[in-house]
């Protein structure tokens, strides 16, 4: 069954959900998972595919955006469709909506920002605790 952690950014670190994301892809891709970043949009996949090559001085987490010519290849892919074309282990969503394949994951993680959509956030949380999923609330 699809584990589901919730990361609970704090106060001060409002807005810095994407950078969270980047330091949680690249401990996945450092492990050797196969991880998929659902995102909400296109603006929001490029910001992510910015961010990615330039978060942390000195880091490279290879990735593509879904429908690349690299995306088959790639063990991190950005992509905001409803059913991604390859197993990945670990889905980040960075969606307010709930991705509809995230049982196809071994585990989900959403990341909750202070200053964001707080309310979506919860109900992703009633969702996945309604129909029995393992969860964990971790503050950071």
């Amino acid at each position: 069954m699809t584990r589901v952690d919730f990361y609970v950014l704090p106060e001060r670190e409002r807005g810095a959900r994407l950078g969270t994301a980047c330091r949680l892809v690249q401990k996945a891709y450092d492990s050797g998972q196969q991880v998929l970043l659902h995102v909400a949009d296109a603006q929001q996949a490029q910001q992510l595919d910015d961010l990615l090559w330039s978060f942390r001085q000195g880091s490279f987490i290879p990735h593509a955006q879904a429908g690349s010519a690299e995306a088959a290849a790639a063990s991190v892919v950005i992509d905001g469709s409803d059913a991604p074309p390859a197993p990945y282990q670990l889905l980040i969503n960075l969606a307010d909506a709930l991705p509809p394949c995230f049982s196809r994951f071994e585990r989900v993680i959403e990341i909750v920002d202070p200053g964001g959509a707080v309310a979506a956030a919860r109900e992703r949380w009633r969702h996945y605790k309604e129909r029995g999923y393992p969860l964990e609330k971790i503050e950071l």
